[in-house]
């Protein structure tokens, strides 16, 4: 029980900390299945982190706030242009030059 109550205690303060990834996979879990289990699963998260990074003797390196849009990356741009679109917007994607 002790476990459970540090646990959450962290997800708390990382699901506040801003560019991180879980403050964004908080967010991202809040939207659709509301804060407390979106707390539960960010321990979750910690607690298998925390486990691998003990059993491999590694270190952890952050994966940014950014990182659940760069692993889908076309449906997040449907998703962007369907909220312009709902606005009252026309939308064409067009490539920058390089």
């Amino acid at each position: 029980m002790w476990l459970k109550r540090a646990l959450c205690q962290a997800a708390w303060a990382a699901a506040r900390t801003r560019n991180s990834y879980y403050g964004a996979l908080f967010r991202r879990l809040a939207a659709k299945r509301g804060k407390k289990r979106a707390i539960i699963a960010v321990a979750h998260s910690l607690l298998v982190t925390i486990y691998m990074l003990l059993k491999g003797n590694q270190t952890y390196h952050e994966l940014g706030s950014d990182y659940f849009e760069k692993l889908h990356e076309d449906q997040f741009k449907r998703y962007l242009v369907r909220k312009l679109e709902a606005q009252g917007y026309q939308v064409t994607l067009q490539p920058l030059a390089a």
